[in-house]
Protein backbone atom coordinates (compact mmCIF):
# COMPACT_ATOMS: atom_id res chain seq x y z
CA UNK A 1 0.00 0.00 0.00
CA UNK A 2 1.96 3.63 -1.24
CA UNK A 3 2.69 5.78 1.48
CA UNK A 4 3.63 9.11 1.87
CA UNK A 5 6.90 9.86 1.05
CA UNK A 6 8.08 6.84 -1.20
CA UNK A 7 6.89 4.76 2.30
CA UNK A 8 5.95 1.62 1.17
CA UNK A 9 4.07 -0.85 3.51
CA UNK A 10 3.94 -4.97 2.60
CA UNK A 11 2.26 -7.48 4.70
CA UNK A 12 2.25 -11.12 4.46
CA UNK A 13 0.31 -13.03 7.23
CA UNK A 14 1.96 -11.64 10.39
CA UNK A 15 5.19 -10.00 9.13
CA UNK A 16 4.80 -6.08 8.37
CA UNK A 17 8.19 -4.58 5.84
CA UNK A 18 8.56 -1.45 5.44
CA UNK A 19 10.15 -0.09 2.50
CA UNK A 20 11.28 3.38 0.82
CA UNK A 21 11.77 2.95 -3.03
CA UNK A 22 11.62 -0.79 -2.86
CA UNK A 23 14.77 -0.54 -0.53
CA UNK A 24 15.12 -1.21 2.94
CA UNK A 25 15.13 2.37 4.82
CA UNK A 26 18.61 1.67 6.68
CA UNK A 27 20.25 1.92 3.64
CA UNK A 28 19.39 5.80 3.47
CA UNK A 29 22.33 6.96 5.49
CA UNK A 30 20.85 10.21 5.70
CA UNK A 31 17.96 8.84 7.73
CA UNK A 32 18.71 9.40 11.68
CA UNK A 33 17.78 7.50 13.63
CA UNK A 34 17.43 4.56 11.64
CA UNK A 35 15.05 1.54 12.85
CA UNK A 36 14.75 -1.45 11.09
CA UNK A 37 11.63 -2.34 11.06
CA UNK A 38 11.64 -4.70 8.62
CA UNK A 39 10.12 -8.33 8.99
CA UNK A 40 9.44 -7.29 12.51
CA UNK A 41 6.48 -9.63 13.93
CA UNK A 42 3.91 -7.29 15.04
CA UNK A 43 3.42 -9.40 18.30
CA UNK A 44 7.07 -9.00 19.17
CA UNK A 45 7.27 -4.95 18.81
CA UNK A 46 7.21 -4.11 22.50
CA UNK A 47 9.35 -6.54 23.64
CA UNK A 48 12.38 -5.39 21.05
CA UNK A 49 11.71 -1.62 21.66
CA UNK A 50 13.12 -0.16 24.79
CA UNK A 51 12.23 3.71 25.70
CA UNK A 52 14.75 5.01 28.44
CA UNK A 53 14.04 8.48 30.60
CA UNK A 54 18.14 9.01 30.13
CA UNK A 55 20.91 9.42 27.52
CA UNK A 56 23.51 6.83 27.91
CA UNK A 57 27.16 8.04 27.39
CA UNK A 58 30.03 6.00 27.17
CA UNK A 59 33.28 6.92 29.47
CA UNK A 60 34.76 7.75 26.21
CA UNK A 61 31.75 9.54 25.18
CA UNK A 62 31.68 11.29 28.14
CA UNK A 63 34.57 12.53 28.32
CA UNK A 64 34.50 14.62 25.41
CA UNK A 65 32.02 16.69 27.47
CA UNK A 66 34.80 17.62 29.44
CA UNK A 67 35.98 20.77 26.79
CA UNK A 68 38.09 23.22 28.09
CA UNK A 69 37.72 22.59 31.72
CA UNK A 70 41.04 22.57 33.93
CA UNK A 71 42.17 20.03 36.57
CA UNK A 72 42.22 21.70 39.53
CA UNK A 73 43.66 18.38 41.77
CA UNK A 74 46.79 17.04 42.01
CA UNK A 75 47.97 13.35 42.81
CA UNK A 76 48.15 14.61 46.70
CA UNK A 77 44.78 16.47 46.42
CA UNK A 78 43.08 13.01 45.21
CA UNK A 79 44.70 10.15 47.61
CA UNK A 80 43.34 12.19 49.94
CA UNK A 81 40.04 12.11 48.71
CA UNK A 82 39.73 8.23 47.69
CA UNK A 83 37.87 5.48 49.54
CA UNK A 84 39.79 2.48 51.71
CA UNK A 85 39.24 0.43 49.17
CA UNK A 86 39.11 2.49 46.06
CA UNK A 87 42.21 3.47 43.32
CA UNK A 88 40.51 6.17 41.83
CA UNK A 89 42.67 7.59 39.31
CA UNK A 90 44.14 10.69 37.58
CA UNK A 91 42.68 9.50 34.32
CA UNK A 92 39.07 9.00 35.92
CA UNK A 93 39.03 12.28 37.51
CA UNK A 94 39.59 13.56 34.14
CA UNK A 95 36.99 11.37 32.04
CA UNK A 96 34.19 11.38 34.69
CA UNK A 97 34.32 14.34 37.23
CA UNK A 98 35.38 16.89 35.33
CA UNK A 99 32.95 16.68 32.28
CA UNK A 100 30.30 16.34 35.85
CA UNK A 101 32.06 19.13 37.41
CA UNK A 102 31.16 21.21 34.17
CA UNK A 103 27.54 19.72 33.82
CA UNK A 104 26.82 20.92 37.85
CA UNK A 105 28.34 24.47 37.64
CA UNK A 106 25.93 25.29 34.55
CA UNK A 107 23.06 23.65 36.21
CA UNK A 108 24.10 25.86 39.33
CA UNK A 109 24.77 29.19 36.83
CA UNK A 110 20.84 28.16 35.26
CA UNK A 111 19.34 27.97 38.69
CA UNK A 112 20.95 30.90 39.60
CA UNK A 113 19.46 33.01 36.28
CA UNK A 114 16.21 31.71 37.22
CA UNK A 115 16.39 33.52 40.57
CA UNK A 116 17.81 36.82 38.97
CA UNK A 117 14.55 36.29 36.76
CA UNK A 118 12.67 35.70 39.62
CA UNK A 119 13.92 38.77 41.54
CA UNK A 120 12.91 41.12 38.88
CA UNK A 121 9.29 40.08 38.86
CA UNK A 122 9.17 41.00 42.92
CA UNK A 123 10.66 43.82 42.47
CA UNK A 124 13.43 42.99 45.30
CA UNK A 125 16.16 40.99 45.11
CA UNK A 126 16.08 37.55 47.68
CA UNK A 127 18.92 36.44 49.13
CA UNK A 128 20.16 33.39 47.02
CA UNK A 129 19.26 29.85 48.68
CA UNK A 130 22.09 26.87 48.26
CA UNK A 131 22.07 24.49 45.63
CA UNK A 132 22.15 21.60 46.85
CA UNK A 133 23.00 18.23 45.43
CA UNK A 134 22.00 14.64 46.44
CA UNK A 135 24.58 11.32 46.11
CA UNK A 136 23.13 8.15 46.50
CA UNK A 137 24.12 4.34 46.76
CA UNK A 138 24.51 1.11 48.20
CA UNK A 139 27.22 0.76 51.11
CA UNK A 140 30.86 0.23 49.72
CA UNK A 141 29.84 1.48 46.30
CA UNK A 142 32.35 4.99 46.58
CA UNK A 143 29.48 7.60 47.46
CA UNK A 144 31.40 9.05 49.48
CA UNK A 145 34.36 9.26 47.47
CA UNK A 146 32.15 10.81 44.69
CA UNK A 147 31.10 13.14 46.90
CA UNK A 148 34.19 14.18 48.52
CA UNK A 149 36.03 14.86 44.87
CA UNK A 150 33.08 16.23 43.57
CA UNK A 151 33.27 18.80 46.61
CA UNK A 152 36.64 19.65 45.90
CA UNK A 153 36.39 20.20 42.04
CA UNK A 154 32.96 22.44 42.50
CA UNK A 155 34.83 24.38 45.40
CA UNK A 156 37.68 25.31 42.70
CA UNK A 157 35.08 27.18 40.39
CA UNK A 158 34.87 30.78 40.98
CA UNK A 159 31.17 30.76 40.80
CA UNK A 160 30.68 28.80 44.25
CA UNK A 161 33.45 28.44 46.48
CA UNK A 162 31.90 27.46 49.14
CA UNK A 163 30.80 23.89 49.12
CA UNK A 164 29.88 21.99 52.21
CA UNK A 165 29.11 18.34 52.10
CA UNK A 166 27.06 16.40 54.70
CA UNK A 167 26.55 12.73 55.22
CA UNK A 168 23.32 11.98 56.54
CA UNK A 169 24.96 9.25 59.19
CA UNK A 170 24.84 12.13 61.21
CA UNK A 171 20.83 11.63 61.28
CA UNK A 172 20.96 8.53 62.20
CA UNK A 173 19.00 7.76 65.80
CA UNK A 174 21.70 7.14 68.36
CA UNK A 175 22.17 3.84 69.43
CA UNK A 176 20.33 4.11 72.64
CA UNK A 177 17.11 4.61 70.38
CA UNK A 178 17.92 2.14 68.10
CA UNK A 179 17.97 -0.58 70.73
CA UNK A 180 14.89 0.39 72.11
CA UNK A 181 13.08 0.34 68.94
CA UNK A 182 14.46 -3.20 68.12
CA UNK A 183 16.63 -1.45 64.96
CA UNK A 184 20.43 -1.98 65.23
CA UNK A 185 20.24 -4.88 62.95
CA UNK A 186 18.22 -2.28 60.27
CA UNK A 187 20.44 0.18 60.85
CA UNK A 188 21.19 1.93 57.43
CA UNK A 189 17.11 1.37 56.90
CA UNK A 190 14.71 4.36 56.36
CA UNK A 191 13.46 3.42 59.79
CA UNK A 192 16.66 3.99 61.61
CA UNK A 193 16.70 7.95 60.62
CA UNK A 194 15.49 10.65 62.25
CA UNK A 195 13.75 11.96 58.63
CA UNK A 196 11.88 14.90 60.54
CA UNK A 197 15.77 16.30 61.32
CA UNK A 198 16.95 15.71 58.27
CA UNK A 199 14.04 17.08 55.97
CA UNK A 200 13.78 20.36 58.85
CA UNK A 201 17.77 20.32 57.91
CA UNK A 202 17.24 20.36 54.63
CA UNK A 203 14.19 22.37 54.31
CA UNK A 204 15.55 25.38 57.14
CA UNK A 205 18.73 25.23 54.72
CA UNK A 206 16.86 25.96 51.39
CA UNK A 207 14.49 28.73 52.88
CA UNK A 208 18.11 30.43 53.42
CA UNK A 209 18.49 30.10 57.32
CA UNK A 210 21.53 31.88 58.52
CA UNK A 211 23.21 28.92 60.49
CA UNK A 212 21.95 24.68 60.54
CA UNK A 213 23.34 22.25 61.90
CA UNK A 214 23.47 18.89 61.83
CA UNK A 215 24.81 15.87 63.99
CA UNK A 216 27.85 14.12 63.97
CA UNK A 217 28.41 10.75 63.55
CA UNK A 218 31.45 8.35 64.18
CA UNK A 219 32.34 5.33 62.25
CA UNK A 220 35.17 4.18 64.65
CA UNK A 221 32.18 4.26 67.68
CA UNK A 222 29.49 3.49 65.40
CA UNK A 223 27.41 6.24 67.52
CA UNK A 224 25.92 9.62 67.45
CA UNK A 225 28.86 11.88 68.95
CA UNK A 226 26.54 13.88 72.28
CA UNK A 227 27.08 17.14 72.01
CA UNK A 228 28.94 17.37 68.61
CA UNK A 229 27.56 19.36 65.92
CA UNK A 230 28.77 20.52 62.18
CA UNK A 231 27.57 23.62 61.94
CA UNK A 232 26.39 25.05 58.05
CA UNK A 233 26.32 28.73 57.27
CA UNK A 234 24.31 29.72 54.11
CA UNK A 235 27.05 27.70 51.56
CA UNK A 236 27.05 28.40 47.81
CA UNK A 237 26.31 24.80 47.40
CA UNK A 238 25.86 21.77 49.66
CA UNK A 239 26.36 18.08 48.88
CA UNK A 240 24.14 15.69 51.03
CA UNK A 241 25.47 12.28 50.63
CA UNK A 242 23.64 9.19 52.08
CA UNK A 243 22.09 5.43 51.32
CA UNK A 244 18.37 6.41 51.07
CA UNK A 245 18.22 10.27 50.23
CA UNK A 246 16.51 9.81 47.05
CA UNK A 247 13.34 8.07 48.97
CA UNK A 248 9.97 9.47 47.75
CA UNK A 249 6.39 9.74 49.01
CA UNK A 250 5.38 6.94 45.87
CA UNK A 251 6.16 3.64 47.60
CA UNK A 252 3.60 3.70 50.40
CA UNK A 253 0.11 5.33 50.95
CA UNK A 254 1.05 6.82 54.45
CA UNK A 255 3.62 8.42 52.70
CA UNK A 256 0.98 10.85 50.90
CA UNK A 257 1.76 14.21 51.26
CA UNK A 258 4.72 14.06 52.98
CA UNK A 259 7.55 15.89 52.52
CA UNK A 260 11.04 13.76 51.60
CA UNK A 261 14.46 15.32 51.68
CA UNK A 262 14.83 14.33 47.65
CA UNK A 263 12.04 17.10 47.06
CA UNK A 264 14.74 19.90 48.86
CA UNK A 265 17.16 18.76 45.57
CA UNK A 266 18.49 20.64 42.48
CA UNK A 267 20.03 17.99 41.19
CA UNK A 268 20.66 14.31 42.32
CA UNK A 269 23.28 11.29 41.47
CA UNK A 270 23.20 7.65 41.84
CA UNK A 271 25.99 5.60 42.10
CA UNK A 272 25.73 2.44 40.89
CA UNK A 273 27.24 -1.26 40.42
CA UNK A 274 26.28 -4.54 39.96
CA UNK A 275 25.38 -6.62 43.29
CA UNK A 276 27.87 -8.56 42.94
CA UNK A 277 30.86 -6.07 42.68
CA UNK A 278 29.53 -4.26 45.93
CA UNK A 279 29.43 -7.19 47.60
CA UNK A 280 33.11 -8.39 46.87
CA UNK A 281 33.92 -4.29 47.48
CA UNK A 282 32.32 -4.85 51.15
CA UNK A 283 34.03 -7.82 51.78
CA UNK A 284 37.60 -6.33 51.21
CA UNK A 285 36.69 -3.02 52.72
CA UNK A 286 36.13 -5.15 56.17
CA UNK A 287 38.92 -7.11 55.89
CA UNK A 288 40.90 -3.98 55.42
CA UNK A 289 39.58 -2.10 58.34
CA UNK A 290 39.97 -5.58 60.28
CA UNK A 291 43.50 -4.67 59.95
CA UNK A 292 43.19 -0.94 60.79
CA UNK A 293 40.23 0.99 62.12
CA UNK A 294 38.98 -2.23 64.05
CA UNK A 295 42.41 -2.58 66.38
CA UNK A 296 41.87 0.98 67.89
CA UNK A 297 41.02 -0.10 71.58
CA UNK A 298 37.99 2.58 71.50
CA UNK A 299 36.70 1.00 67.89
CA UNK A 300 32.98 -0.75 67.82
CA UNK A 301 34.02 -3.57 65.88
CA UNK A 302 37.37 -4.08 67.93
CA UNK A 303 36.18 -7.46 68.68
CA UNK A 304 36.40 -8.56 65.12
CA UNK A 305 39.49 -7.78 64.47
CA UNK A 306 41.13 -10.86 65.47
CA UNK A 307 38.77 -13.32 63.68
CA UNK A 308 40.56 -15.30 61.20
CA UNK A 309 40.37 -14.31 57.36
CA UNK A 310 37.61 -17.14 56.73
CA UNK A 311 35.57 -16.38 59.90
CA UNK A 312 35.68 -12.54 58.69
CA UNK A 313 34.70 -13.31 55.42
CA UNK A 314 31.93 -15.27 56.93
CA UNK A 315 30.62 -13.12 58.86
CA UNK A 316 31.05 -10.04 56.49
CA UNK A 317 29.09 -12.42 54.28
CA UNK A 318 26.32 -12.56 56.32
CA UNK A 319 26.01 -9.15 57.40
CA UNK A 320 25.58 -8.25 53.69
CA UNK A 321 22.96 -10.75 53.21
CA UNK A 322 20.84 -9.60 56.19
CA UNK A 323 21.81 -5.60 56.28
CA UNK A 324 23.23 -4.05 53.54
CA UNK A 325 22.06 -5.99 50.68
CA UNK A 326 18.52 -6.48 51.72
CA UNK A 327 18.34 -2.83 52.01
CA UNK A 328 20.19 -2.30 48.71
CA UNK A 329 17.31 -4.21 46.77
CA UNK A 330 14.33 -3.16 48.77
CA UNK A 331 15.25 0.54 49.49
CA UNK A 332 17.99 1.90 47.84
CA UNK A 333 17.96 0.53 44.18
CA UNK A 334 14.57 1.13 43.71
CA UNK A 335 14.92 4.79 44.03
CA UNK A 336 18.02 4.85 41.43
CA UNK A 337 15.27 6.03 38.24
CA UNK A 338 14.30 9.20 40.76
CA UNK A 339 18.23 10.70 39.90
CA UNK A 340 18.83 12.85 37.59
CA UNK A 341 22.80 11.06 36.80
CA UNK A 342 23.68 7.60 37.59
CA UNK A 343 27.33 6.65 37.29
CA UNK A 344 27.41 3.21 36.28
CA UNK A 345 30.44 1.12 37.94
CA UNK A 346 32.22 -1.79 36.91
CA UNK A 347 34.12 -4.62 38.75
CA UNK A 348 37.32 -2.22 39.12
CA UNK A 349 35.80 0.68 40.70
CA UNK A 350 35.81 2.31 37.88
CA UNK A 351 32.96 4.35 36.06
CA UNK A 352 31.95 2.90 32.79
CA UNK A 353 28.89 4.50 31.88
CA UNK A 354 26.92 7.57 32.71
CA UNK A 355 23.62 8.07 32.31
CA UNK A 356 21.59 11.42 31.90
CA UNK A 357 18.14 11.78 32.31
CA UNK A 358 16.80 13.41 28.87
CA UNK A 359 16.10 16.87 28.65
CA UNK A 360 19.04 17.93 30.95
CA UNK A 361 21.57 17.20 28.02
CA UNK A 362 20.64 19.95 26.55
CA UNK A 363 23.09 22.25 29.66
CA UNK A 364 25.69 20.74 27.56
CA UNK A 365 25.18 22.07 24.50
CA UNK A 366 23.07 24.59 22.23
CA UNK A 367 21.81 26.23 25.14
CA UNK A 368 21.74 30.39 25.40
CA UNK A 369 21.33 30.15 29.53
CA UNK A 370 23.96 28.05 30.22
CA UNK A 371 27.75 28.62 29.02
CA UNK A 372 30.54 26.56 29.84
Amino acid sequence: MPSSGGWTQRRNDATTQWTVDGQPPCVFASLRPCVLVASLRLDSIHSRVTVSAYTSFSRAEWARLREATPLTLSEADLAELQGLNEQLSMAEVEEVYLPLSRLLNLHVAATRELERVTDRFLGKTVAPSPYILGVAGSVAVGKSTTSRVLRALLARWPDHPRVDLVTTDGFLFPNRVLEERGLMARKGFPESYDLRRLVRFVADLKAGAAEVSAPVYSHLVYDILPGEAQVIRRPDLLILEGLNVLEGGDRRPEDEGRPFVSDYFDFSIYVDAEEAHVTAWFLERFHRLRETAFRDPKSYFRKYAHLSEAEATAFATDVWERINGKNLRENILPTRERAHLILEKGPDHGVQRVRLRRGLHRSLRDNTVLRG
